[in-house]
């Protein structure tokens, strides 16, 4: 393959997976065994790839007391405007009186200049019912088949916020996530990694410390195992740093990095606005 090819490749790689870590971590949680989410939130968190601004990704979700919906929307330029990808998410469903979110639908579209694909799913109770590809291609022979039980006890990409979020001092950095999105069934395996200080050029109010987790990326099934062989992604330092905001009883996303051969990408936040229940607006500035 070409050396051009593989850099298009590699670009489109990163752009893939930064979204998707973009489309799991967005903001919208309680604690457990708390189902009295906020309201409203609504986020922009800032994209770079070795320091240089690639794009913005834009989050709201809404909470009415027994159901949630989440969207968010992405454009990323990279190499002077040579490479373009936008994706958009959607997804919804209800919370447990634990917490815990049931996903009902997700829909995912992604566009580059030359390629729109699209993904569909919706649930029955704790499994995955119903998947609709655009482009409908038949799965690889090399692939690992998904089997039904992969698809049992999953949550979608925007699911999977809230499954992360809903989290309490002790184990904010303690958890396994089985996600599905589509295509691939994986686990985000979340531990410790430490905390970091940090200073608001806009004091929020709340306590000013990030708890970092490392996130292992674990394939279970319909990936290709040829492509976790030197891969050049570190599926295994990924790293999500979350902050506790006690005035709406969450913890939120504040950066995210996934690290490469070729560089890291981040996400971090620009500005976030929260509708806690009791209706008290909490704006969070970086």
């Amino acid at each position: 393959m070409p050396n051009s090819r593989v850099g298009a490749t590699r670009h489109g790689a990163y752009c893939c997976f930064l979204l998707a870590a973009a489309a799991v971590l967005p903001l919208h949680a309680a604690k457990a065994g708390d189902a009295t989410y906020p309201s409203e939130v609504d986020a922009v968190y800032r994209l770079s790839f070795n320091g240089l601004s690639v794009g913005k990704y834009r989050f709201n979700s809404h909470f009415d007391g027994k159901s949630y919906t989440a969207n968010g929307k992405t454009e990323i330029s990279a190499l002077f405007g040579a490479f373009k990808w936008a994706g958009n998410f959607l997804g919804s469903g209800s919370v447990e009186v634990s917490g815990s979110p049931r996903p009902a639908s997700f829909e995912m579209s992604t566009k580059t200049k030359s390629k729109t694909t699209s993904v569909k799913l919706s649930f029955d109770g704790s499994r995955v019912a119903s998947i609709a590809l655009v482009p409908n291609k038949s799965p690889s022979a090399e692939a690992v088949k998904l089997k039904p039980e992969n698809l049992q006890n999953v949550f979608d990409p925007m699911g999977a916020t809230l499954a992360i979020s809903n989290a309490n001092a002790a184990d904010a950095c303690n958890r396994t996530i089985p996600v599905f999105d589509g295509k691939a069934r994986y686990d985000l395996r979340l531990s410790l990694k430490g905390r970091e200080p940090i200073k608001e050029k806009h004091p929020s109010g709340q306590p000013p410390e990030l708890v970092v987790c490392q996130v292992k990326y674990v394939p279970i099934a319909g990936h290709k195992p040829k492509d976790f062989v030197n891969p050049w992604i570190d599926y295994d330092h990924i790293e999500i740093a979350l902050r506790a905001v006690p005035a709406a009883g969450i913890y939120v996303p504040y950066r995210v990095t996934v690290p490469s051969t070729i560089g890291s990408a981040t996400m971090a936040i620009d500005t976030i606005n929260i509708t806690a229940p009791n209706n008290q607006q909490i704006a969070l500035k970086q």
